[in-house]
């Protein structure tokens, strides 16, 4: 992954753990329930657009690589990778 990339990651990662702490000072402080279940609900939304951006990723260097390779089980290995991925977040 290149320096930028993990640049842009770390920084919404690190937004990500100041909204989780809010979330968990909402629960102490005994906040309204939907005011913290709408917090929860932007921190899932944040995590799901860190997932996109690393699955990307890993399709442009990783799997692309893989399948250029002409290794049919590395090429293989890659691709039920990727199904697996996508059925543990429809899953979710």
């Amino acid at each position: 992954m290149e320096d930028q990339a993990k640049k842009q990651l770390t920084r919404r990662l690190q937004i990500i753990e100041g909204h989780v702490r809010s979330v968990q000072r909402m629960v102490d402080e005994g906040a309204y329930c939907i005011d913290t279940i709408r917090q929860i609900t932007a921190i899932q939304s944040a995590l799901n657009k860190v997932s996109e951006i690393i699955l990307e990723n890993h399709l442009e260097t990783c799997v692309t690589s893989a399948i250029r390779n002409g290794d049919t089980l590395e090429r293989e290995k890659a691709l039920r990778e990727i199904a697996e991925i996508f059925q543990q977040s429809h899953k979710v």
